[in-house]
Parts: C-alpha cells; structure tokens; sequence
C-alpha cells in the first residue's frame, strides 16, 4: 500500500513511516522545519499552510492512504500563538480529509486524549469533551473539521511515548535522559494516563486501516497509572535508580496552559474492532527498553538532516 504519512520527522510519525516501511508498504514523509536524511522512503518539505503546494505533493504520490501526525503539540507553543495552532491544529485536518474524501482513500486523523477535562473516569468515544488548553481546544477543533469533510475518516484519541529523533521529544526520554546521567527530577503523583508505546500505536494504525474502520477511537494502554510510577517502572527497568525521582503534585511544578491531569481512555471499542487487546504498560515499557538495548535511539539520531 502507498501510504501518505504527514509529521514523518515527529515523534510517532517517524515511527510510523519505519513501520510502514518494515511492513512493505511505499512511503510518502511529509516533514516541514525537520529535515530527514538517509531514511527508507521518500521525504517531502511541505508546509502544510500552503495548501497548494500540500495538495500537489499529494497528487504526485498517488497515496492509498494518508494518516495526518502533524501538529503543534506543545502547549505552551499554541498558547502563544493560537491562531497559528488553530490553522495547524484546527483547519489543515479539514482540508487533508477532504482530499482524502475527494480521492476515494482512507484517512486517519491523530487527535489526543486531552480533548476531555479529566473530571470523569474511563473516557468512551462518545463522552462529551471539554478541552482545557489551546492545543486541545483546536485539536478537538482539528476532529470535527475532519469528520464534518469526511465522515469515513478515522479519528485516534491517544497518548504515546517512544525513541525520537531529537531524543528529546517523549516524556519517557525525558526520564530515561535524566536517569541515565544520575540526575534527580520529579514525577507527578495526582496525574493519571494511559501511555501506549509508539511502535505499538504504529502497528495498531495499520491494522485499523486493513480493518477498514470509520468513526472515533481511543487507542491507548487499557492500563492507567500516575507520570511518577511510570518514571519508576521505567528506572526499575532499565536498571537506574528509582529513587532519583521524588513524588510530587503537579501543582506545585507545571505554569503555563491548563492541562487535564487525570486522563483514562476507555479503549474497548477499539479492542472489539480488532479482535484483540491493546499492549499493556508493561509490555511497551519493556519494548522502549529492547529498542534502547538494540541502539534504535541512535539509529533515529543519524536520520536527522
């Protein structure tokens, strides 16, 4: 299959486009400030803005597929600057999945989890949302954009981890830096997600796509746990010193955008489409430590432009 994969440099896209690749499928990489080099598919330098020259690299790859990654991600970025997370995050999903509409193909839209205030319990696809932030404010904005231009698309709601280019991009990076250079840092006690590993949320894409599903799903961990007994699983099994992270409340750290602390997706319906569980926590704990083990994080170093 020839599969379309925008945000190739970011922290799940890049995943993707190597799963993508490992799996046989041809691969188009749409990166935009984030140059690649050396990596096993084609790489395109888009801005995602200029629709024109976005729906012309289209044209030219002749995609069976596209899965939208890109976005602005960081908080604090869109809080600066939400026109531009608004246009990004907002409005650019609309005019993808319309393509994708207009080309008979099917389209997978990457949302988050934080489209909900965290004030519920085990989230359903249906629940109603409440975003906090910016970025979660157009990124709920960026779902409906695409199921009003294409009511087949896939929307994913999902929080992922994982080995990034920059080494730099993933909450598990950020404790597995820090750990490994024996320096302290802090874990949030009163926060609660349900992390899947990004190779597995890859893996689990393509099988949406084979599957040939429409609507909205959650694809996560069916487990939940707090940011600090994820940075202790990740110590204890990598080896580093668990007791270099100190328990804290986000309260009392995090300024900036308002964020939902406690965030549990139900991923039933996603579950029941596929026929099988989603990973566990565990299971991806010990899969972003064999990819350590393996060098992978140096090997998504090299690619970098």
């Amino acid at each position: 299959m020839r599969i379309f994969v925008t945000g190739a440099s970011g922290l799940l896209g890049l995943n993707l486009c190597l799963t993508c690749t490992d799996q046989g499928h041809a691969v188009t990489g749409l990166v935009n400030s984030c140059s690649l080099q050396g990596v096993p598919f084609d790489v395109h330098a888009v801005n995602l803005l200029e629709r024109g020259k976005a729906k012309a690299v289209l044209a030219e790859a002749q995609p069976e597929a596209i899965i939208h990654c890109a976005a602005i991600a960081d908080l604090n970025v869109a809080e600066k600057d939400p026109k531009l997370a608004e246009r990004v995050n907002g409005e650019v999903p609309g005019m993808l999945a319309e393509e994708a509409r207009r080309l008979g193909i099917p389209f997978i839209h990457i949302s988050t989890d934080a489209v909900f205030d965290g004030r519920v319990s085990a989230y359903v696809e249906t629940d109603p949302t409440n975003p906090l932030s910016v970025y979660a404010q157009t990124k709920l904005q960026g779902e409906k954009a695409v199921m009003g231009a294409y009511p087949d698309a896939i929307v994913v709601r999902t929080v992922f981890y994982g080995w990034s280019l920059s080494g730099k991009r993933s909450l598990a990076e950020f404790f597995i830096n820090n750990l490994e250079d024996g320096k302290p840092l802090k874990g949030f006690t009163d926060t609660s997600f349900c992390p899947l590993y990004v190779e597995d949320l890859a893996e689990v894409l393509l099988q949406m796509l084979k599957a040939d599903l429409h609507g909205i799903y959650h694809v996560v961990s069916p487990e939940h746990l707090s940011k600090y007994a994820f940075g202790v699983q990740l110590a204890r099994t990598f080896g580093f010193n668990p007791d270099l992270i100190t328990p804290v409340e986000v309260q009392h750290v995090i300024r900036g955008a308002t964020r939902s602390n406690t965030l549990i997706l139900n991923p039933d319906k996603i579950q029941r489409a596929l026929g099988h569980p989603l990973p566990s926590i565990e299971s991806g704990v010990r899969r972003f430590y064999q990819r350590w083990q393996e060098g992978y994080p140096a090997r998504l170093t090299h690619f970098g432009g």
